[in-house]
C-alpha cells in the first residue's frame, strides 16, 4: 500500500510521492522563542516527528527543518520587562525548548534562526519589491495581495471574505486592508538590522518563506504546522514564495487538529496555558507522546488530568506486558517458532502499517500495538515458551515504537542487599505459610516503590 497524505489545499487524500527519489524535504514552522513552549506547542512537535520517523523508516533520507522565531513583538515586550535583552531571552528559551523536546523523544531537525538569516530575508524581499509584488510605505514593506490572485487557497477563502472578517482599524499606509508587512521599521530602542528601506527587521510571514528557500529549496515537499496557521501564517508563506518563484511553496500541506485544555481553547485570556516543562513534573514524557498520537493527528483533541490519566493506564498496560516478556525470555526454551503466533505477528504488522500509510493515522496504529500486547499475553500464558518467538515479538514491538517512539527501555536495576533479604524472607515467609508476614514484606517494598509479581516462574519484580 502506498503511502497516502491529506493535503490541506485540495482537501483529498493524495499518494505521497517526494520530488527526488528517496529523499525528502520537510518544514515545520517552530516557536517564538519568547517562554517556554506550551502543551500546544507539543502536539505538531511530536505529531510531524513521527510523519518523520514514519518516513525514515520507509527508507527516506528526511532533511526536517524547525526554525526559530528569535526577534518578534513579544519578544521585544519580555526583554523590556524582564530588563533582560532579546538576544539574551531568545538563547534562554531556545535552550529550554530543546531541553523539553529531547525530553519528549523529539529531535533531528535542522533549526535555523530569525537574526541568523537576515540576509536572505533582505534579498527575499528586495526581489518581490522588484516584481511588484511589494512595495514601501513609510519604512514598512507590504506585499499586495490583490496581485497574488491565488491568496487564500490554504484557507479555502477569497479576498473578499478574508476583508469581511477585518474588525481592526485598517493601517492608512496599505494599499489594500488584506495587505500584510514584510518589513517593519523600527521603533526607537527596538533592536534592529539596517536594509534598503531602513533599520528594522522581518515580519513574521517573510522569516519562513525565507528560511525554507535556503535550507530546503524553492518546493519543498511537506509543510506541515498546526491548524491555527493556515491563516494568515501559511497563507502569506504561500503568497510570497509563490509570488517570487512562480511554482508550489509545498507539494503536501499538513496541519494538525487543534488542542483544548478541559474542553476549552487554550488562550492566554483565558489563563488555560500549560507549558511542557511543568506537566513534566506530574506525567512522564512517553505519556504525554502517547496522548498526543492516540488520537489522530487532524482530530481535535482534548488535554486533561482524566485524559492523560487514560492514556497513562494504557501505557501501563503496553509496557507490563514488555516487562513480562522479558522476563519469560531469561527463561525460554530452544523451540521451533510457534506457527500460530508467526501467522498472528504477520496480520498484527501489515494493519500497523497500513494505518501508517493512511495520512499516518497513529490512532489506529496503536490499535495494532494493542493487538499485540494480545498476542503476547496469550502466548506467556503457556507453560514453555520459544525464545525465537519471543525474540520475534520483541523485534515487531521495536518496530513500532522506533515510528511512535510511546515508550522506552529501562534498564535494569540493581536490588540493594536490604531489599534483596525482604525478598528471600517473603519466598521463605509463603513456603511457611506464614501469609501475614509475606503481605506485609510486600507492602514494604511497594512503599519503596517495588512492585512484587507471583508467577509460575517465580516471583519477578519492577520499580513503579
Amino acid at each position: 500500500m502506498a503511502l497516502k497524505v491529506y493535503n490541506t489545499v485540495t482537501r483529498t487524500k493524495e499518494t505521497f510521492q517526494s520530488q527526488e527519489p528517496g529523499r525528502v524535504t520537510m518544514y515545520v514552522c517552530g516557536p517564538t522563542v519568547y517562554d517556554y513552549i506550551h502543551i500546544g506547542n507539543a502536539r505538531p512537535l511530536i505529531v510531524f516527528d513521527v510523519v518523520k520517523r514514519y518516513l525514515t523508516q520507509q527508507g527516506y533520507d528526511v532533511r526536517y527543518v524547525v526554525n526559530f522565531t528569535d526577534v518578534d513583538d513579544k519578544l521585544i515586550r519580555k526583554a523590556e520587562e524582564t530588563g533582560s535583552t532579546v538576544p539574551e531571552l531568545a538563547a534562554k528559551y531556545i535552550e529550554a525548548y530543546l531541553e523539553d523536546t529531547r525530553t519528549l523523544g523529539v529531535d533531528g531537525a535542522i533549526h535555523p534562526r530569525v537574526t541568523e538569516n537576515i540576509p536572505e530575508i533582505i534579498v527575499f524581499i528586495e526581489e518581490l519589491v522588484a516584481k511588484g509584488f511589494a512595495y514601501e510605505s513609510g519604512g514598512d514593506v507590504y506585499f499586495r495581495t490583490l496581485k497574488f490572485p491565488e491568496y487564500g487557497k490554504i484557507s479555502h477563502q477569497n479576498i473578499e471574505e478574508l476583508q469581511f472578517g477585518i474588525r481592526v482599524e485598517v493601517d492608512q499606509r496599505k494599499e489594500h486592508p488584506q495587505d500584510f508587512v514584510l518589513w517593519k521599521a523600527a521603533k526607537p530602542g527596538e533592536i534592529s538590522w539596517p536594509s534598503p528601506w531602513g533599520e528594522g527587521r522581518p515580519g513574521w510571514h517573510i522569516e519562513c518563506s525565507a528560511m525554507a528557500k535556503k535550507y530546503l529549496g524553492e518546493t519543498i515537499d511537506i509543510h506541515g504546522g498546526g491548524q491555527d496557521l493556515q491563516f494568515p501564517h501559511h497563507e502569506c508563506e504561500v503568497a510570497q514564495s509563490e509570488a517570487l518563484h512562480g511554482h508550489p511553496l509545498a507539494n503536501y500541506w499538513l496541519h494538525n487538529g487543534y488542542l483544548n485544555i478541559n474542553n476549552e481553547k487554550m488562550s492566554k485570556s483565558l489563563g488555560n496555558g500549560l507549558n511542557v516543562r511543568e506537566i513534566l513534573k506530574t506525567f512522564r514524557p512517553e505519556v504525554i507522546r502517547y496522548f498526543m498520537l492516540a488520537a489522530h493527528y487532524r482530530s481535535p483533541l482534548n488535554f486533561s488530568e482524566e485524559t492523560v490519566r487514560q492514556a497513562e493506564n494504557s501505557l501501563e498496560r503496553i509496557q507490563n506486558s514488555l516487562a513480562n516478556l522479558e522476563y519469560r525470555l531469561k527463561s525460554a526454551a530452544d523451540l521451533p517458532e510457534d506457527e500460530e503466533l508467526e501467522a498472528a505477528l504477520a496480520r498484527i504488522r501489515d494493519f500497523f502499517f497500513a494505518k501508517m500509510d493512511d495520512d499516518f493515522n497513529t490512532a489506529d496504529a496503536i490499535t495494532a500495538v494493542f493487538d499485540l500486547v494480545a498476542e503476547t499475553n496469550r502466548y506467556l500464558k503457556n507453560a514453555e515458551v520459544s525464545r525465537m518467538s519471543l525474540e520475534r515479538i520483541q523485534a515487531l514491538f521495536a518496530e513500532m515504537n522506533e515510528i511512535l517512539g510511546i515508550w522506552s527501555a529501562k534498564e535494569e536495576e540493581l536490588l540493594d542487599e536490604e531489599v534483596e533479604r525482604l525478598i528471600a524472607e517473603r519466598t521463605e515467609a509463603r513456603a511457611t505459610k506464614n501469609w501475614a508476614r509475606a503481605d506485609e514484606i510486600r507492602q514494604l517494598l511497594t512503599d519503596q516503590g517495588i512492585l512484587l509479581e507471583d508467577t509460575p516462574q517465580g516471583i519477578r519484580w519492577r520499580r513503579k
